[in-house]
């Protein structure tokens, strides 16, 4: 007779908390986890992990599927790279709380800031809510193949105070002021893990003007904070005003933590020569006593371009805007035509959104990718370096790779300089104060595939600069719990939610990118294949064997910040 709902047996377990690997089994009933090591009980269900890791499920905490979930049950691409929870609702975007008269101003904020097509949203979006509890109650009624949390976004909770006075960012009244404060406090109460804005100049709709958010004085801010005080919960996420001085950015975020007395997490983002006065900065915050914390990526913000993606060089040139719309096919077929190739080489993009002329130009490195999706590109893969050795022009060159593989050639750009980017970065795997995210799962469709971050990470960057796997691991699974008070998952050990991935490292892959058109209204989307996942299991059930999903839905809304299980027993280690 079964003991246990599910054991895992003869696995090396990365507990999430930093320590060595140790071999040991591991025991699951009611999704929890009840005992860790020599498991001598049977289990209704039994994985053999003979040879592989077993680990914490992975820790998103920054995302976008706050639509995707609405209309969805897979929210792909981060369920099938070992992420167990995802938390929505970041950079102040979002679709709660809103009145039905601004449902279109929502979406094409969302389009723009978060690259969702608006007929996507417009015909997969349900909108059975208006205030933020209602948006909770609707998600209450959602089934996924993970757990998500979301938290309430500036950007509308502006307009819904404000009306058109918030989208035009007037200033807010003193009783707006108020009421924003209450909002943020009655959305915590009702289970928001806190309140999210965006202060980046890049944050607009796609006509060009900026997100609600964006310059707003700085006393809105500390309001939202004092909400999150009122509440006795919940964390300030925010993206600096990047264009600014870091030292007044950081002055920003003592004086919201200090008001609210909650935790901040920030976007580090590589900019300029900005990175280590942010780090240096906080830092001091944090020897003051304040909890600030920097969500930052893997690696550089991959913009991807494509033929068959949102954006690519040549696309808002005016000569390739009557092919933008045309199947892929037609299209390659119509840019081969050496004529028009010679006209939208001579020409430049034209945009009204200098946010996306900016994106298509091109300052930085592009690079070819395989299918390997090697992300630590070589030589052989710039773009550049291969138009110095053909003594071609470099847009001819670009022009020429994007009609590889009959279009379906895709380009990546880096934001910042790759092996520098991974030198700064080697330090922060498993350190209290750095959390690997930025990956934007269920955002940025045609344009950027970085959710698959946590197994790029397994893959190309531990062993790399000092990069330790249980350091690796600890970084997207405790601390990234920790960091949004999800105290209750991110370990292995009894007592824990028995959210589980079991690794074979040695077979641990990405594949590129590929579009599907599975959206609604058939919409396109970035998605991204991985091997070496054996098994992934939320609250104690299968969802993915082999990076096949079993079509389990056990994933469900996470209401509020959880506490940790009270402590039990030390696990005994396995022969």
């Amino acid at each position: 007779m079964a003991e246990f709902d599910l054991v895992i047996r003869g696995g090396t377990v990365v507990d999430g908390r930093g320590g060595a690997p140790f071999a040991a089994d591991l025991a699951i009933t009611d999704g929890i986890i009840v005992d860790i090591g020599r498991i001598d009980g049977r289990g209704r269900k039994e994985i053999d992990a003979q040879g592989a890791y077993v680990t914490p499920g992975f820790v998103d905490v920054h995302t976008h599927y706050d639509g995707q979930v609405t209309w969805e049950s897979t929210l792909s691409p981060s369920s099938n790279h070992g992420v167990t929870t995802v938390v929505m609702g970041n950079c102040g975007v979002g679709f709660a709380p809103t009145r039905s008269a601004d449902h279109e101003l929502v979406i094409k904020l969302m389009e723009g800031v978060e690259d969702v097509p608006e007929v996507v949203m417009a015909e997969g979006v349900p909108w059975n809510w208006e205030t933020f509890p209602e948006y909770l109650d609707a998600l209450d009624e959602r089934e996924a193949d993970v757990d998500f949390a979301t938290q309430i976004p500036h950007s509308p909770l502006r307009v819904f105070v404000m009306g058109e006075r918030g989208a035009n960012i007037e200033p807010a009244t003193e009783e707006d002021l108020a009421r924003m404060r209450d909002l943020v406090a009655e959305a915590v109460r009702a289970g928001a893990l806190g309140v999210s804005t965006s202060r980046n100049l890049f944050h607009r709709f796609r006509s060009g003007e900026l997100a609600p958010s964006v310059g707003v004085h700085e006393r809105e801010l500390l309001e939202l904070g004092r909400g999150l005080g009122d509440a006795g919960s919940g964390v300030f996420q925010l993206i600096p005003y990047l264009h600014g001085a870091p030292e007044d950015e950081i002055r920003i975020f003592g004086e919201i933590a200090e008001a609210s007395q909650r935790p901040i997490n920030y976007s580090l983002i590589a900019f300029g020569d900005n990175w280590q006065k942010y780090v240096d900065g906080v830092q001091k915050l944090v020897d003051r006593g304040l909890d600030v914390r920097a969500q930052f990526m893997a690696r550089p913000i991959g913009m991807l371009f494509g033929l068959d993606l949102s954006f690519h060089p040549f696309c808002l040139n005016p000569s390739y805007r009557p092919l933008a719309n045309l199947p892929l096919a037609e299209k390659v077929a119509r840019m081969r035509d050496p004529e028009l190739r010679a006209r939208i080489l001579s020409e430049q993009p034209e945009d009204p959104n200098p946010g996306f002329v900016e994106t298509v130009q091109l300052k930085g490195t592009l690079y070819f990718m395989d299918e390997s999706a090697n992300y630590n590109f070589g030589d052989k893969d710039n773009l550049m370096l291969k138009a110095e050795r053909e003594g071609r022009p470099v847009d001819e060159v670009i022009y020429d790779a994007l009609l590889e593989d009959d279009g379906h050639a895709i380009l990546c750009r880096y934001a910042a300089d790759l092996n520098t980017y991974l030198k700064n970065t080697a330090g922060f795997f498993g350190g209290p104060l750095t959390i690997p995210a930025l990956g934007d799962g269920g955002a940025h469709y045609g344009m950027i595939c970085d959710a698959a971050f946590t197994t790029y990470l397994l893959e190309q960057r531990v062993g790399q600069l000092g990069v330790t796997l249980p350091h690796a691991i600890q970084s997207i699974t405790s601390r990234a719990a920790e960091s949004v008070g999800l105290l209750d998952r991110g370990v292995l050990a009894p007592g824990y939610k028995a959210d589980v991935n079991v690794i074979d490292m040695n077979r641990i892959k990405l594949h590129r990118p590929v579009v599907k058109a599975d959206l609604p209204a058939g919409g396109k989307r970035l998605t991204q294949r991985s091997d070496g996942y054996l098994a992934t299991i939320v609250s104690g059930t299968v969802t993915y064997e082999r990076g096949e999903p079993t079509g389990a839905l056990p994933g469900r809304l996470v209401r509020g910040q959880r506490t940790a299980p009270a402590p039990v027993r030390q696990p005994a280690l396995a022969d």
